[in-house]
């Protein structure tokens, strides 16, 4: 054939039109051409299979043909295909890259031909990467994995070289090798893969792609991510690449709006238990872990988060911790939403909490335990969250908070967390529980402003069941029971939120909308609710934080060594102290007077009378406290209080300490010399009158009744003439005045039955000074002894009796006509109204006149007749 040595010179070719078909066949020399005796093909290469010449005729339009598909850069499947040097130049080029063994490595001069190449003509990237995943995908079906590795290689380097609106053109194969690679068996590859996608997704691109999908490669790292290999090393090796590749995933799709979105809820229910499951594996270190690596996408992944796909997020965490039982380990859901809270925008962090909170009324119907874990990680939540406010649903978090507060009362009391009384549950379980949420409230507290606690110790006040004042926070089924147990953790609650509470002002740190529920509470008869109520008050005054040096009651406590920070009174603390001091005193008074008063209240009551001397010390208070302490002493020397000797010696031992400490001061020393030589007395011959004796653990309370000489009790004359002659003088005439405690309305709440006490005031016990009784014999007169004795008895009905009538009560209102129990009710409330006027018009009766003679009864207002020129005509 003797025009093949001239092949070279096709460049020329334009002319080939004009040859005409008609004159090949007259070509003389094609018959004696032999196919061995070519010798223009290279080495090591073979005709293919396709290549036939069957007739002499065919072969100039075959040849022709395969000239034609050259220069059109087509894949030429006849002689000239063969032909090396008749192969396109890109294509020769990407050969030219493949050194004869693979261990050699790429061809790095070929590889700088090729990349120059693709940037002088970027036009030729499709093509180039076609063909490089072509001949990847050639070498993996042969399993030669080293010209796989070279191959991808070249692909990661064409992909960095070329940083310009063309990368498109390169991109989509190289996705569609790295999927061959992925699905392939070898973790080898995968691993490959993954670097090679990492790499990949750091680059930014100018332009975005509106036609790329990454389903399968969240999928396939996902995966990678739960990988159980026999082997351990390549176990981590698959799963830390899983992760970086879920990594790359986010950074190349996250800042992108036009790529897919990751954040949908599809792509996140496989993203996070992936980093979840990692995440739990502590028992390999370094920064090729597991857990190492999945901490750093874990933290990225959030921190790109925006507002909208907070949920999202954090809602597939929630579902993993309930799948896997991991609330209640409580350590690992800790760490997670530690590293959440951390992560995420500041601004965006209550979205957070409100999905907890959301999350915990779901499971309301769970274990305790599990209970106890989501409001532990609540807990751990607001902490990290102390910069800020918890959000615009500051009320929603503590009504949840006190929500959960009252099931766990009902679960407690009926043993069952479930309305079927199908699952058991203990008292301590709900305890540990309900300590949970305590502690969870104090730190939600801590995290919110000044004025902001106060509202919330308001709102955790108007909570707390109060019987005829608040209503009930438990269930009907709770019953009393219940509702005191509400009563001690909402007051927990608050010694929670009170214990951080800073406030320069008292009068808005106690206001009166929140002081008188609060001191009501001194009059329950439940020892723990008192003792918890002092503590409370103790915390809010104590501004200056000396409570901590004066929790210990000793008559050897001294001013200098204590250190105690005190502070001039402001105005607005001589303001409260004048609005509120009275009330506060005689509910100090009347909580001495419980029998049910134990060490810690003896103990609270002098930290609390010492930090209200300390905090707000005066000449006025230092009088009215020295008067109270008298009527203590009164009070505990007194036979007609049923206190036991136990009571008396504590009162007495809380009056030495506090004035050992009241005396130091500021008083003049004579006063201090008064109280140090009556507990010297006592220290010689009356040690249980003291409180190293009494609050001690070897305390043996004297037999029979307590008696107390005079040598070991304060003078008031020797007191009063101490502070002779001082700035106290001004006040001398009130410190003269005996100490009696104001009773108001609030004593019903009591359950003492203190109903005489409000009488006794109001009632003239002698009958020459009453004119009623003397108009009339024969009207009864009401004494102490006589509410007593009606109290007490129950006309000889029996229990059994008094359950008969309620029921028929109830059967009455069940049964009988609306009508008919109106007309009973009215008539009972008429009947009830009568007895009230009775009532009054024997208790409310004018004082006695010091002259011995009554004065005249007032006329009611309502029958006042007033001139015509004071009354306003409309």
């Amino acid at each position: 054939m003797p025009s093949l040595p001239s092949m070279p010179s096709l460049p020329s070719m334009p002319s080939l039109p004009r040859v005409s078909m008609p004159n090949l066949p007259s070509m003389p020399s094609l018959p004696r051409v032999s196919m061995p005796s070519l010798p223009s093909m290279p080495r090591g290469l073979s005709l293919p299979r396709a290549v036939a010449i069957s007739t002499v005729s065919q072969t100039p339009g075959r040849l022709l043909q395969d000239c034609c598909s050259v220069l059109d850069h087509q894949t030429p499947g006849g002689v000239c295909g063969c032909c090396w040097a008749l192969r396109p130049r890109y294509k020769r080029l990407v050969d030219n890259i493949f050194p004869e063994d693979p261990e050699d490595g790429l061809v790095k001069a070929n590889m700088e031909k090729l990349t120059f190449f693709a940037l002088s003509a970027p036009e030729k990237l499709d093509r180039i990467a076609a063909y490089l995943s072509e001949r990847l995908t050639r070498e993996l079906n042969r399993h030669r994995y080293g010209f796989v590795c070279i191959a991808m290689e070249a692909m990661e380097q064409l992909l960095l070289a070329c940083r310009c609106q063309s990368i498109n053109l390169l991109v989509e194969s190289f996705l569609s090798t790295l999927r061959l690679l992925l699905e392939a068996d070898r973790p080898h590859l995968h691993i490959l893969a993954t670097n090679a996608f990492v790499k990949f997704a750091n680059i930014e691109e100018d332009t975005a792609s509106y036609h790329r999908s990454y389903d399968f490669f969240v999928s396939r790292f996902s995966e990678m991510c739960h990988s159980d290999h026999q082997d351990q090393e390549t176990h981590n090796r698959i799963r830390v690449s899983g992760i970086r590749g879920l990594q790359g995933v986010v950074r190349k799709t996250v800042d992108d709006e036009l790529q897919v979105n990751i954040w949908e809820p599809r792509h996140m229910e496989q993203i996070v238990p992936a980093l979840l499951v990692n995440l739990q594996q502590h028992t390999h270190t370094g920064s090729e872990s597991p857990a190492e690596q999945t901490e750093v996408c874990f933290r990225e992944l959030l921190g790109r988060a925006a507002y909208g796909n907070i949920n999202n997020a954090i809602r597939p965490v929630l579902m993993h911790l309930d799948s896997h039982s991991l609330w209640e380990g409580r350590s690992f859901a800790v760490q997670c939403f530690q590293i959440i809270m951390y992560s995420i925008q500041s601004q965006h962090s209550h979205l957070v909490i409100q999905q907890l909170l959301g999350h915990l009324d779901a499971n309301s119907r769970s274990p305790a335990s599990v209970r106890a874990g989501i409001v532990e990680v609540l807990s751990e939540a607001a902490v990290i969250e102390a910069t800020g406010s918890v959000g615009p649903t500051v009320l929603e978090v503590f009504n949840t908070l006190l929500r959960q507060l009252r099931q766990s009362v009902d679960y407690q009391l009926t043993g069952y967390y479930d309305d079927a009384g199908k699952h058991k549950t203990t008292s301590s379980e709900e305890r540990t529980l309900q300590d949970a949420v305590i502690r969870t409230i104090g730190s939600f507290a801590n995290t919110l402003p000044v004025y902001q606690r106060s509202e919330v110790m308001l709102f955790i006040m108007g909570k707390i069941p109060v019987p005829g004042i608040y209503p009930a926070l438990g269930s009907p089924n709770a019953g009393f029971e219940g509702s005191r147990m509400i009563q001690v953790m909402l007051l927990k609650s608050l010694l929670q939120v009170s214990q951080r509470y800073e406030s320069s002002n008292l009068l808005t740190a106690l206001p009166s909308s929140f002081l008188d529920p609060l001191l009501s509470f001194t009059l329950m008869e439940d020892p723990e609710i008192r003792l918890l109520v002092l503590s409370i008050l103790t915390s809010l005054i104590d501004r200056r934080h000396n409570a901590a040096r004066l929790t210990c009651a000793s008559v050897t406590l001294e001013v200098s060594v204590l250190e105690l920070k005190e502070d001039q009174s402001s105005r607005q603390d001589n303001l409260f102290i004048r609005k509120h001091a009275q009330r506060l005193y005689r509910h100090v008074y009347l909580t001495c007077k419980e029998e049910s008063s134990g060490r810690g209240h003896y103990q609270a009551l002098f930290t609390l009378l010492a930090v209200v001397s300390v905090e707000l010390a005066n000449e006025e208070v230092v009088v009215d406290l020295i008067r109270l302490v008298l009527a203590l002493q009164e009070l505990a020397l007194s036979n007609q209080e049923c206190l036991s000797v136990f009571n008396r010696c504590g009162v007495h031992a809380v009056c030495a300490a506090f004035l050992h400490l009241l005396s130091q001061l500021g008083p003049p020393p004579a006063l201090h010399q008064h109280v140090t030589q009556v507990i010297e007395g006592r220290q010689i011959e009356a040690s249980h009158l003291l409180p190293e004796d009494v609050f001690s653990d070897k305390h043996r309370p004297p037999e029979g009744e307590l008696k107390v000489d005079e040598a070991f009790l304060f003078v008031q004359s020797k007191m009063s003439g101490a502070l002779t002659g001082s700035s106290y003088s001004a006040h001398m005439e009130h410190f003269n005045t005996e100490y009696t405690p104001q009773i108001t309305d609030e004593d019903r709440l009591s359950k003492r039955k203190s109903i005489g006490d409000v009488i006794s005031l109001q009632i003239d016990m002698h009958p020459q000074y009453c004119p009623d009784a003397e108009q009339n014999p024969q009207m009864e007169q009401i004494t102490f002894e006589t509410l007593k004795s009606t109290i007490e008895d129950r006309g000889g009905e029996e229990e059994e009796e008094v359950r008969r009538r309620r029921m028929k009560v109830v059967e009455r209102f069940q049964t009988a006509p609306f009508e008919e129990i109106a007309a009973l009710c009215g008539s009972r409330a008429s009947l009830l109204h009568s007895k009230l006027d009775q009532v009054f018009d024997l208790i409310v009766r004018p004082p006695p006149s010091p002259s011995g003679h009554s004065p005249p009864r007032c006329t009611p207002l309502h029958q006042m007749k007033f001139p015509d020129l004071c009354v306003y005509q409309t």
